[in-house]
């Protein structure tokens, strides 16, 4: 077990993000990153394995290269407790994957909520749709990582890891280190039930990159000062006064959302600061601002990152990565009689 603590997030490759991945996810983690890296691991790979469930094209490995450099240009500051990999590159991922599906069973993968979205109505649904719980519960106990920041929308799959783990551990004795529990993980992030970012013009949904409405997302490489014209766009409510009220005013709770994560500011403190208020137009005009110019910095630093910085970064975490889950792998072949 390593005695150093391990956070650990891995961002899904894709050819862009929406600003609510990057406020959801990507955001949050660079900043628990720079707050914990002098005590604890920081292990940030690339689900590169989990990426091939979906369609992919030859632009794979630069849209690899460009998600990591994402940290980079988010501020994430690197240290020797802050590791970049390929899952991929690490085969112990793969074959703790098919020991886990060996401890799970249909019924609970059946129950997954994002399983039954993305299978609803389709009849050719593969494989992976159905398992990539199991690889991402592998990704996690490989490392003993106890905080996984992630969206709410996967606080069910960190209750399977937690579920196989406690499993295979009553069985083979205490091998895998549990995360902590989704309320436990939302507290560490600093927020109440996880970060999700709504679409703008249809609040009750999460922002998303397939949406075909263009205002109803703004992307990280979007211009700034259109990203400001879709805020000012942005659905509301007719309450008339504002209030942090994620049922009855999701569109104006988003928007307060998107402001305290922009300027780092605590949601709390955006909260008192405009309940009550009466001109809607007054926070859109603010939140738009502070999207503008967070995009104008990230976009900035982006460019001026090089692929052989992020290929260097990948070497030396690969190594550390291999070390370190080719270890947990041989004491779980150990207690399955495999070695």
């Amino acid at each position: 077990m390593n005695k150093t603590p391990t956070i650990l997030t891995g961002l899904r490759v894709n050819s862009e993000i929406t600003l609510g991945n990057f406020l959801g996810a990507l955001l949050p983690m660079v900043r628990l990153a720079n707050a914990h890296s002098q005590t604890s691991h920081i292990n940030i790979f690339v689900p590169d394995l989990h990426s091939i469930i979906s369609e992919i094209d030859g632009e794979l490995q630069q849209n690899l290269f460009t998600s990591l450099k994402y940290f980079l240009a988010a501020g994430l500051k690197v240290n020797n407790h802050v590791h970049f990999y390929r899952q991929s590159y690490v085969p112990a991922h793969s074959e703790l994957n098919w020991i886990l599906n060996c401890t799970a069973t249909m019924g609970e993968l059946n129950r997954m909520t994002q399983y039954k979205d993305k299978s609803e109505g389709k009849d050719g649904v593969n494989v992976g749709i159905f398992d990539y719980p199991v690889l991402m519960a592998a990704d996690i106990l490989l490392y003993d990582a106890e905080y996984i920041p992630v969206g709410e929308d996967q606080f069910q799959h960190l209750e399977l890891t937690r579920r196989l783990a406690t499993r295979f551990n009553y069985k083979y004795g205490e091998i895998f280190v549990l995360p902590k529990e989704p309320k436990d993980q939302a507290k560490f992030m600093n927020v109440e039930n996880g970060i999700r970012i709504r679409d703008l013009q249809n609040p009750e949904k999460k922002m998303s990159k397939s949406t075909h409405a263009a205002n109803s997302k703004i992307m990280i490489s979007d211009d700034p000062a259109a990203a400001r014209k879709k805020i000012m766009s942005a659905t509301t409510d007719s309450v008339g006064k504002i209030s942090f009220d994620t049922f009855n005013q999701p569109g104006i709770s988003n928007l307060l959302q998107i402001e305290s994560l922009v300027t780092d500011t605590p949601l709390q403190d955006v909260i008192s600061t405009w309940s009550g208020e009466t001109h809607y137009g007054d926070l859109k005009q603010k939140v738009g601002e502070s999207v503008a110019t967070l995009l104008t910095d990230f976009q900035r630093k982006l460019t001026a990152i090089s692929d052989q910085e992020i290929l260097d970064l990948l070497t030396e975490g690969e190594k550390y990565a291999n070390q370190v889950a080719n270890s947990k792998l041989l004491q779980v072949q150990k207690a399955l009689h495999l070695r």
